[in-house]
């Protein structure tokens, strides 16, 4: 883990070096205070007292305060910077991980734990990157240059103090563990109450609906107990952590200003170095301390990047070995022997066998969970089947990239997603490269153009998070139109009008008539009004293909599919 966190100075290192040799001046700078000091009361106490080295000195003292000022800066600016962009870096590598990451890995994890991980955590990253090298390598140096100044003064004082050392040490390290388990805990809780955000917030409407804002609450309530009690945690070992330290730090210096007394009393001290011991004794426990408080940061920095290093060592999707691009896609799909269980055990697909030939237009139908959206998944491989092989035009799909596969087909479902942006940009998030002129054309054939025009200002219109600012057939058609400009030769339609109402769903079965025509098409549908035509219709139940053909050869056998008609259409229509 360290050498993957070090990894990360590589890009900085011209501005890592000069904050190191900043910091390190700054440092030495403190050292001067005491030795002028020392000079400046000897010079009070000789007998030929000299102005000059008195005002030389302050004056000496005032240009190392402006330099130490100077550097103070570079440090803060500078330095955070370096920390910010380490940290931009990290989230860049995240977030591109992140898009190759399979279904499955967001089937199992909240979107907002995972905010959680793109931005506190990593923030406390920044912070340990940035402070880390200057707490731990510039206090060090200060520790050692005090220390040997300080024997110079009077090596016997020194060496008292030096003794009480480990006394800090022991106690920093008898409280670390428990700390580190507490800030842990807490980082976990803040990922929690963040994912129960995210939840409510997206599902507001939803609550306001149902009048369940009360239950929302008790559910916040709930995370938010819990993180105040990890906080709570972590600021009682944070708490202990602090007060022990301070206190043996204040005893040093009692041990100084006692023993420093009898030495003084015993002639074994002169007033000078005295008054200069007890003046820099602070410039060895300052850093003493500094480098024991920053067990904190070290702890939450730490923390931040393991679970960093959680995601980024996900297995992301990959091609498989020999994989090539496919272009020049017909749309001939075939099944053979496919089972699936989702790494469950339980199969939910068992054993499929389809032929379904180029331009077709093949329905599936069935009770809900019966597999048929697990069918259209294992096409673009979202999910991998645990048995048998899927054929495009002869093709292993396996053999495929999983880029040139899935460009070559289009989706459409029942929840339509929509970026919080313009018309134009979710209509072109089908094909980037799209001209202006393909793209109004995409919207005409989804029959959305006129709509887009009335609007006041078009296909520059924001339409809110989600497209909230659209009823549900004009999401519906955005999608459509999307997938119109992506002009894909294999078409899935995921019961993509079953949330509309009679009206809208005709003038979106309209345009996805349109969408369909030379296109392997497959429908998944509970409305079988909208598959009546289909070339070959399939009932899935259970993980099986119970019954296949036209809708009159099902209507014919009088099984499932039957049954399901006449429930819908309640015998009326034969």
């Amino acid at each position: 883990m360290l050498k993957k966190f070090l990894s990360y100075y590589k890009p900085h290192r011209l501005i890592f070096t000069l904050d190191m040799l900043a910091s390190f001046t700054v440092s030495m700078v403190g050292i001067f205070y005491p030795i002028v000091t020392r000079s400046m009361v000897n010079e009070f106490t000789s007998d030929g007292r000299d102005h000059k080295i008195i005002i030389g000195g302050g004056i000496l003292l005032l240009a190392l305060y402006i330099i130490r000022m100077l550097l103070n800066y570079f440090i803060q600016y500078e330095g955070h910077v370096m920390g910010v962009k380490m940290q931009a870096q990290m989230r860049r590598e995240m977030f591109d991980h992140l898009q190759k990451l399979p279904y499955s890995y967001y089937d199992n994890n909240e979107t907002g734990k995972i905010m959680t991980r793109m931005t506190n955590d990593l923030f406390e990253v920044s912070e340990l990157a940035h402070h880390g090298p200057e707490n731990v390598i510039i206090t060090s140096i200060t520790v050692v240059a005090s220390f040997v100044y300080l024997a110079t003064v009077n090596w016997l004082l020194t060496l008292i103090i030096f003794l009480c050392v480990p006394f800090l040490f022991v106690i920093a390290l008898l409280l670390r563990t428990k700390m580190r388990n507490a800030f842990k805990r807490s980082r976990e809780a803040t990922a929690e109450i963040n994912a129960a955000l995210e939840s409510s917030i997206s599902g507001i409407r939803v609550t306001k609906a149902f009048c369940n804002s009360e239950t929302e609450k008790k559910k916040f309530e709930i995370g938010n107990i819990d993180f105040v009690e990890s906080r709570r945690d972590a600021y009682r070992s944070m708490g202990q952590f602090h007060s022990s330290t301070s206190f043996i730090t204040n005893v040093f210096n009692a041990v100084v200003l006692v023993a420093g007394g009898f030495f003084l009393f015993a002639d074994k001290i002169a007033i000078a170095d005295y008054s200069a011991f007890i003046v820099s004794v602070n410039l060895f426990l300052t850093p003493m301390t500094t480098l024991i408080g920053f067990m904190e940061q070290y702890q939450n920095g730490v923390t931040g990047f393991s679970r960093f290093l959680e995601i980024m060592a996900e297995e992301p999707e990959r091609d498989t070995e020999g994989a090539h691009d496919v272009t020049d896609v017909q749309g001939h799909i075939r099944f053979s022997g496919v089972t699936c269980d989702y790494g469950t055990g339980r199969e939910v697909l068992k054993g499929i066998d389809l032929d379904i030939e180029k331009g077709k237009t093949f329905a599936l139908v069935g009770p809900s969970g019966g597999g048929k959206t697990t069918i259209c998944h294992l096409i673009p491989r979202f999910y991998h089947q645990s048995s048998g092989d899927i054929f495009i035009d002869g093709i292993n799909t396996k053999s495929m990239t999983l880029n040139s596969l899935r460009n070559s087909i289009g989706i459409v479902q029942q929840d339509v997603f929509l970026f919080n942006a313009s018309i134009r940009e979710n209509i072109l998030y089908g094909r980037p490269d799209a001209t202006e002129e393909e793209m109004i054309e995409a919207a005409k054939r989804a029959n959305i153009h006129d709509y887009i025009m009335n609007m006041e200002k078009g296909y520059d219109t924001e339409i809110g998070e989600r497209g909230v600012r659209l009823s549900g057939g004009q999401k519906q058609r955005l999608s459509i139109a999307r997938v119109f400009l992506k002009n894909p030769p294999i078409l899935i339609l995921d019961e993509a009008t079953s949330a509309l109402d009679n009206t809208t769903e005709i003038l979106i079965q309209e345009a996805l008539d349109e969408l369909c025509k030379g296109r392997t098409t497959i429908v998944v549908a509970h409305r079988l009004s909208t598959i009546k035509n289909a070339d070959e219709i399939a009932v899935v139940s259970d993980g099986c293909i119970t019954e296949r053909g036209t809708h009159d050869q099902l209507i014919a056998l009088g099984g499932a599919y039957e049954k399901l008609y006449s429930q819908q259409f309640r015998g009326l229509v034969k």
